[in-house]
């Protein structure tokens, strides 16, 4: 119990201890802990609290989409850092998705905005920095100065993906301008961190259902400091009340599988023996004419280590081959 009152004392944080109680049975408020904390000598006094001005700017769920990643080691008995993606709906606080990720790749938000697409719709905004994933920024993304390739003059995979589903995209121009989804971000780590260190928990897995843990205690239990309300109760509410910007999503034509929406895209030209060539890979194409353009779709299956690369030709879907990433070594999925 001392390791446990310590542990509170380091982080200022003793509702996570009364959490961690009710877990075991234990039901006791805020202030017999901390009583009991001064009694331990593990008490220290909490910082000054700056007054609480934030407010809702937004008027309906899917206004906008505030979608972050944090870099962190997220126990002290892993080997190395890992990624936290998610996204919180800026209106009802209600953070949609929220995964681990061993690298922050443009697969892995393509994959974050594919869950969160699928299951509530498109909104009408995304809220993001300029980070290479989201834009592309003259100077910082090119080697030398290209007089006509200005900023935000080419797209990246994941923009590409977002304006092809007519989704908008803010950019924040500093980490203050991103203070919501930061300060999950916080308290993530505070909690998570913590429970990580006195399980002793090491693999990406653990860690991850202390992640949907407090996820859910977040979104179904916790009353928001700034809404008032319990965020999955703000969403559904005014879900039932018709206060939403989210659109039914659609496999747009001619597609027909969200495989060809949610993908990492290439084009290429088919050389004289009717060939196309993808980094070092020949793959034949029989009844393509030399010297055509096909699209490539991209789609990586992470746990498997292998991309299906599905061909398109003239709005027609010709030809489907599976790699093993091996077959890639320069492409970083």
């Amino acid at each position: 119990m001392l390791k446990v009152f310590s542990t509170a004392a380091a982080w200022r944080n003793y509702s996570a201890i009364r959490d961690r109680l009710l877990k075991k049975g234990i039901k006791v408020s805020v202030p017999p802990i901390i009583l009991r904390a001064k009694a331990l000598g593990c008490y220290k006094r909490r910082p000054k609290k700056k007054i609480h001005d934030r407010e809702v700017l937004t008027s309906a769920i899917g206004d906008l989409i505030q979608h972050d990643a944090s870099h962190h080691r997220w126990s002290p008995y892993a080997q190395e850092k890992w990624i936290l993606i998610s996204s919180l709906d800026d209106y009802s606080r209600k953070l949609l998705y929220a995964d681990f990720f061993t690298a922050e790749t443009t697969w892995a938000h393509i994959r974050a905005s594919e869950a969160l697409i699928l299951r509530y719709g498109l909104p009408l905004r995304y809220y993001v920095d300029s980070l290479r994933v989201f834009r592309f920024v003259q100077y910082r993304d090119s080697f030398w100065k290209k007089l006509n390739l200005r900023t935000d003059e080419a797209d990246p995979y994941w923009k590409q993906l977002l304006k092809s589903l007519n989704v908008d995209i803010i950019y924040a121009l500093s980490p203050q301008a991103k203070g919501k989804i930061e300060r999950s971000y916080r308290w993530l780590q505070d909690r998570i961190v913590r429970t990580a260190a006195l399980e002793k928990l090491s693999t990406i897995e653990d860690v991850r259902q202390v992640l949907r843990e407090e996820i859910h205690r977040y979104n179904h239990l916790q009353v928001h400091s700034t809404t008032g309300e319990i965020p999955d109760y703000r969403f559904e509410k005014a879900r039932k009340a018709g206060q939403t910007l989210f659109r039914p999503f659609f496999v747009p034509k001619p597609f027909k599988s969200p495989k060809d929406v949610f993908c990492l895209k290439e084009t290429r030209v088919v050389n004289p023996y009717r060939r196309l060539s993808f980094y070092q890979q020949e793959i034949p194409l029989k009844h393509i004419a030399p010297g055509e353009e096909v699209d490539l779709h991209l789609v990586p299956n992470l746990p498997r280590e292998i991309v299906e690369i599905r061909i398109w030709w003239k709005g027609t879907m010709i030809q489907s081959v599976n790699y093993p990433f091996k077959a890639f070594p320069r492409v970083h999925f």
